[in-house]
């Protein structure tokens, strides 16, 4: 990534073996403000989650419970195969981590997936807004060649400035009282394009993100989208090469009652999130 490279509306850096960034942007307005998780810099909060936020998709979250020998990449006979993408298709979730972050995804287009699925939660996580757990998740699962032009990058766009205006403090924590949410969830995934060394992933996923509390003047809320990542198998493992995001598809909103600040603040402190795998 450089200087000279065209921007988006979240400072996005396109080009080959780059990292297409979702930068925040301190003059924004009310980041929260919308349903949806749009591509302009006057919408919701998750627009900044930063880097690559790859939220990838369709995780047939597989059995952890299985304690006999790793399925082969093949789907079982009695699971659905290509006709069924967000059935589960027989590869055993990952046992490693790198940090919080499970690693060590089997070299296969079901690997990519589960790869991008979990950077995508780690990418839009609360993680993201402070300085020392940011980096340890950009070097976690970028491709090596360009993390430490995207630290500083992102380091220089999670100022002390915008993170002030989005309600956190300089440290990016939330005001006494108040919890900060940014989370991403996957819904689905597809392969576009798959090789040895590379594959394409697109993701659509739902988000939440905003301060719960009584009192917050930027309310949780939620966003849909889909972001196409480009991974690279490097180092034994795959990695992020550089990743774009859309808007929706964003279903019809449902009959629900909006939560209560509390409500939301609680759930996030009790309910955890999850380890994907295909």
């Amino acid at each position: 990534m450089s200087p000279g490279d065209e921007h988006d509306s979240f400072g996005s850096v396109g080009g080959s073996g780059q990292t297409r960034t979702r930068l925040p942007e301190g003059n924004s307005g009310d980041v929260y403000g919308g349903a949806r998780r749009p591509v302009r810099s006057s919408r919701s909060l998750l627009t900044v989650v930063g880097v690559v936020v790859l939220l990838v998709a369709a995780i047939a979250f597989a059995n952890r419970g299985n304690s006999g020998p790793p399925d082969t990449a093949e789907p079982r006979a009695d699971t659905p195969g290509k006709t069924a993408p967000t059935a589960a298709t027989g590869v055993s979730p990952v046992t490693g981590k790198n940090g919080t972050i499970p690693t060590g995804y089997a070299h296969d287009d079901q690997g990519a997936q589960s790869a991008a699925t979990n950077y995508a939660v780690a990418l839009g996580s609360v993680d993201m807004f402070q300085d020392g757990p940011r980096e340890e998740i950009v070097r976690a699962i970028h491709d090596p060649a360009i993390t430490d032009d995207l630290v500083r990058r992102l380091d220089a766009s999670y100022s002390a400035e915008f993170l002030t205006s989005i309600g956190l403090d300089a440290n990016g924590a939330a005001p006494s009282g108040l919890t900060f949410v940014s989370r991403t969830v996957p819904v689905g995934t597809t392969v576009r394009e798959y090789t040895d060394t590379s594959a394409t992933v697109e993701v659509w996923c739902t988000g939440v993100v905003g301060l719960a509390g009584t009192g917050s003047t930027k309310p949780v809320t939620s966003t849909w989208f889909t972001i196409t990542e480009k991974l690279k198998w490097v180092e034994g493992d795959w990695r992020i090469e550089s990743s774009t995001q859309n808007e929706g598809p964003t279903p019809v909103n449902g009959d629900n009652r909006a939560s209560t600040a509390e409500e939301i603040a609680e759930a996030v402190q009790e309910y955890g999130g999850f380890t994907y795998a295909r």
